[in-house]
């Protein structure tokens, strides 16, 4: 930004602010400068007008506060990414129905008794009746189950995605529709009805030799905007004297961190952390006032504290993730893989002429021991992240013997960190 362009935003400095006398200013953002009176006061000669040495203090200090902010900034996140609102929570829905319209590739009735039972009740309820000896052998239908998030706050008439998902042996939903199907809660009430076409991400092709391809999977589909809710979900948002914000991850420091920022920003009193999880807000009566103030507290910053020191290990995948908090004491690590070689050589026996022997096959075996690596690397003291990473590539190791490696450091009490295994 220029100078010019500053100017014309401050034409008119506040009478006093840069006077002889008050010595002392505030700047828009509230923050208190002190000021020489020689550079700051209004020359005599051009009263009201601020020398361009003073500027260039004011433009300086500005430009350090902003980066200052900035850097502040860059570092925060907002409270709704670190917290959510107490009682704001989906629901889970599911229900049982039918997909109609599949070309040949439903359930084979004879294996999936089930799909046929269905279809026969939902077919007496609209007055037809199947003779109890008619075994219909049905190729496009499939029984499906169908689940839904009802999100907080839906109210009846709103629409939601489904997820349709086969239970029979059916080969593929590809081109099927599902018929009306009720949604039910936990408490087994229906709170949405589903029906719709569904969209297939995967397609399968077999050929009468037995030969298939199969992309993806397609025995499950999602209908967007397939339900339509029927019932609103009793909350207590609006209500309750007080909320309460429960953070993503338990951190005392976090949760103390955020109910400072919103006492600052609404007053002392506002926001009290309970424990490492919860932080109390004392809220407005008013149902208008309270969505305006929790979406005013979720736009507040804070800077989260710091993550404990974690080493996570993936025993199945062979994954190894190490947090930047992570601290080594001095200890010198030796790791080599020994590979055993064994090889199987067969010969021939041939007995003595007239000494009435058999010839016969004998093994002979050749057995090799060969140790690869074995280099020894040294941490110094309190290695960081870096440290470790750069030592560990040094020496070639595989994620299976980092393994190895921090469950040796772990147990001689050189890793300053928790080492979970999932």
């Amino acid at each position: 930004m220029s100078l010019r362009s500053i100017r014309s935003a401050f034409p008119h400095p506040p009478a006093g602010t840069f006077s002889r006398e008050a010595g002392e200013g505030t700047t828009p953002r509230g923050l208190s400068l002190l000021r020489t009176t020689e550079s700051m006061s209004p020359s005599p000669a051009q009263p009201g007008m601020v020398p361009a040495g003073g500027w260039g203090r004011v433009l300086a200090f500005a430009a350090m506060i902003a980066l200052f902010v900035i850097s502040a900034a860059a570092h925060a996140e907002r409270v709704r990414d670190l917290a959510e609102v107490a009682g704001v929570r989906q629901n889970q829905l599911v229900g049982y129905g039918l997909v109609a319209g599949l070309d040949g590739s439903g359930d084979q009735t004879s294996q999936a008794p089930f799909t046929t039972q269905s279809l026969d009740n939902m077919l007496q309820q609209f007055g037809i009746t199947v003779p109890a000896n008619v075994r219909p052998q049905l190729k496009n239908v499939a029984a499906v189950m169908v689940t839904a998030d009802l999100p907080p706050f839906a109210k009846p008439g709103q629409a939601i995605d489904i997820t349709v998902s086969s239970i029979g042996n059916s080969k593929s939903l590809r081109g099927g529709s599902l018929l009306m199907t009720p949604l039910k809660g936990a408490d087994g009430q229906v709170y949405a009805v589903a029906q719709g076409n569904l969209v297939i991400g995967g397609i399968s092709a077999s050929g009468k030799s037995g030969s298939s391809v199969q992309v993806n999977i397609s025995n499950s589909g999602r209908v967007p905007n397939g339900a339509t809710v029927e019932r609103v979900v009793p909350s207590a948002f609006a209500s309750s004297a007080d909320l309460a914000l429960n953070l993503h991850t338990p951190d005392f420091m976090t949760a103390s961190r955020v109910a400072t920022a919103i006492n600052k920003t609404f007053g002392d009193g506002t926001a009290r952390a309970a424990d490492a999880v919860t932080v109390v807000l004392r809220s407005p009566v008013d149902p208008n006032a309270r969505v305006g103030f929790l979406g005013a507290v979720q736009e507040i910053e804070v800077a989260p504290g710091d993550a404990p020191a974690r080493v996570i290990v993936n025993s199945r995948t062979g994954t190894v993730v190490i947090g930047s908090n992570v601290r080594v004491s001095p200890a010198a690590v030796a790791h080599g893989s020994i590979e055993v070689s064994i090889t199987e050589t067969p010969t021939v026996s041939q007995p003595e002429p007239y000494s009435r022997g058999q010839t016969a096959v004998v093994p002979q075996s050749t057995v090799q021991v060969t140790e690869h690596g074995g280099h020894m690397f040294k941490f110094g003291s309190g290695a960081n992240l870096d440290e470790i990473v750069r030592a560990v590539n040094q020496v070639g190791a595989a994620p299976s013997d980092l393994v190895s490696i921090l469950q040796a450091l772990k147990e001689a009490g050189a890793l300053h960190a928790e080492l979970v295994v999932i």
